[in-house]
């Protein structure tokens, strides 16, 4: 066997490696002289989005990713700080998270969505667009492109991607929210679209909306975008509960 490097990863990214090695998140990764940590760990299968602090055992020294660690070195693999700082407070989110981009609407934040959106399209809107890509493919997540971006020296790397954690979009939504902290402004998007509200008279959207509705609401915002009208109906109670426990746990 050739030389090696141990990688002592965190319970948080331990659902990345092969089964066989999720138990104590130890592996022995294949050493070619001179290689960084950069490649070393994403080859582990551990994607640089979810990558924290970096530890070299032997020498209890911090490391960046850029380390290159010698045969035989025992590395410990952190996950992420929280709150992450990121390239901005905007967000793209793959094909299979159309619930949770409807809450972190909802809650007022910027969201790109599209129900056929390729992982290259992905990518390049993320990029383009400086906003964090949100997904649960770790393949997806170990695009070299997404790695997180340095920042001011001493501060922490800029997340340009991250990892969705659970299947139920209110465990997804407290995920991300914890994750980012995104100032919060519920009720100033459209959840179809993403743009943004704005008042609309009755006129305004009178062609847009049913005779019962105009007799019983008076109040009423559309999109800017698309302009899809809203207002406070028989579904806003359950949306209030929402908003509230997001603002409770979060702002």
């Amino acid at each position: 066997m050739g030389a090696t490097v141990r990688l002592l990863v965190a319970p948080e990214l331990r659902a990345f490696l092969p089964p066989r090695s999720r138990g104590d998140g130890g592996l022995d990764v294949p050493l070619d002289p001179g290689t960084p940590l950069v490649h070393l760990v994403p080859a582990a299968g551990v994607p640089l989005t979810e990558v924290g602090a970096l530890r070299v055992v032997d020498d209890d020294a911090q490391v960046t990713p850029e380390h290159r660690p010698s045969p035989g070195a025992m590395v410990e693999v952190g996950a992420v700080g929280r709150p992450q700082p990121a390239v901005s407070a905007r967000f793209v989110l793959d094909v299979h998270l159309g619930a949770l981009a409807r809450r972190l609407r909802l809650l007022g934040l910027d969201v790109a969505y599209g129900n056929d959106a390729g992982d290259a399209e992905l990518v390049a809107r993320a990029l383009g667009e400086a906003r964090v890509l949100l997904t649960q493919d770790h393949a997806l997540l170990r695009r070299r492109a997404l790695a997180p971006v340095p920042a001011a020296d001493g501060c922490p790397r800029l997340a340009r991607a991250a990892h969705v954690r659970g299947s139920a979009v209110a465990d997804q939504l407290d995920d991300v929210l914890n994750r980012f902290a995104p100032l919060l402004a519920p009720y100033t998007r459209c959840v179809a679209c993403g743009g943004e509200l704005v008042p609309a008279s009755v006129d305004e959207v009178a062609h847009l909306l049913e005779p019962g509705t105009l007799r019983t609401y008076e109040v009423f915002v559309r999109c800017a975008g698309c302009g899809r009208p809203y207002w406070h109906g028989a579904h806003g109670r359950r949306l209030d509960a929402l908003v509230q426990q997001a603002l409770r746990r979060h702002a």
